[in-house]
């Protein structure tokens, strides 16, 4: 029930991933008179769809009386209306009744119903929001964490967004060995701020990460770094500002092109060119961000989703619950903290 465009945007994206992903069960979580009138408004095709979908078992509905709000303050609100659709599709996840949780809603009430619901990995002091950006490497995304869960961080909070970083890269993003940075403001390990002095040598510590020290702005879509370590106040601001850097450069563009006719007639030339650009700039495609550090798999995704995103939310969701990225995370700080008692 949450997003910009929900339930509409939401409805569809889940049944086109009921439809298109193999040995996938979608379970619909909201007011059921209103995801089954959505279903209802469908095209004759879609509808069809959908129909066989849930004829085969790929697609449920599940009942959810209430919704949080975009204006709710994430706590509050999660602690008082228990039968919220963010709570009531936790609670799958917590019983063993789905595998991965996906919502386009409020992300401070999914993480703060994430962590009452599932509680934290053994071992994990925060859990962090990562989000995946495109980067001048169109097979190479960038996953930035935390981009905006905890925003004064302890130097070991870092570490351990390192660590969750460099598993989720692995498992979900296929990156074999990721580069791992610590955002900063220049690559010298005497540079940035206090946090960044006492978290660098404790990443350099770290045994089978691939720590390649301090970067910089410039480095967050060069594509030469896999997973960008801060804290989530920095990478909250690092989010927006390329977001709105893009939607910028985007604006810019068509304005210019619009000015002669010279210059229309060689945007029609370029049409191909320009889609191949918009869609590696795409966010919709990246499906999303994990919560990591939580035992279950839950992508909080981009309140404007349409369809599409959910469909790559959904995905992710998949990869991550295969993957087993919880039980990953869980080994890898188990294995770190060994690693401190050792050392």
């Amino acid at each position: 029930m949450g997003g910009d465009h929900a339930p509409k945007q939401i409805v569809v994206g889940a049944v086109e991933a009921a439809c298109a992903l193999d040995d996938v069960k979608i379970l619909l979580v909201g007011q059921m008179s209103a995801i089954q009138r959505e279903i209802d408004r469908f095209s004759k095709d879609r509808k069809q769809l959908a129909q066989r979908a849930i004829e085969k078992g790929s697609l449920a509905i599940i009942h959810a009386p209430d919704q949080v709000e975009m204006e709710d303050v994430p706590v509050e609100a999660v602690r008082k209306k228990k039968d919220c659709s963010i709570n009531v599709a936790m609670r799958l996840v917590k019983e063993g009744r789905a595998d991965a949780f996906v919502s386009a809603g409020n992300s401070g009430a999914v993480a703060t119903s994430a962590i009452l619901n599932l509680g934290r990995i053994p071992g994990v002091k925060r859990p962090a929001i990562a989000m995946v950006l495109p980067t001048s490497s169109p097979d190479r995304p960038l996953l930035l964490l935390d981009s905006g869960a905890n925003m004064d961080c302890h130097p070991e909070w870092l570490v351990q967004f390192a660590l969750m970083g460099n598993i989720y890269s692995k498992a979900v993003l296929g990156r074999e060995k990721p580069a791992i940075g610590l955002v900063s403001i220049g690559t010298e390990d005497c540079k940035g701020n206090q946090l960044v002095h006492e978290t660098y040598p404790e990443m350099k510590k770290l045994k089978g990460l691939n720590f390649v020290g301090n970067i910089e702005g410039h480095d967050i879509c060069g594509g030469q770094i896999d997973v960008a370590v801060c804290d989530g106040f920095v990478g909250n601001v690092i989010l927006k500002t390329v977001e709105s850097v893009a939607h910028a450069i985007s604006g810019w563009l068509k304005r210019e092109l619009k000015k002669t006719l010279f210059r229309k007639i060689c945007a029609l030339m370029l049409k191909g060119a320009f889609n191949a650009l918009k869609k590696q700039m795409d966010p919709e495609v990246y499906g999303g961000a994990p919560l990591l550090g939580v035992p279950g798999a839950v992508i909080i995704t981009h309140g404007n989703s349409t369809h599409k995103g959910i469909f790559y939310a959904v995905k992710s969701g998949v990869a991550a619950a295969r993957n087993d990225v919880a039980g990953l995370v869980a080994k890898a700080i188990a294995e770190a903290g060994e690693e401190a008692k050792a050392g």
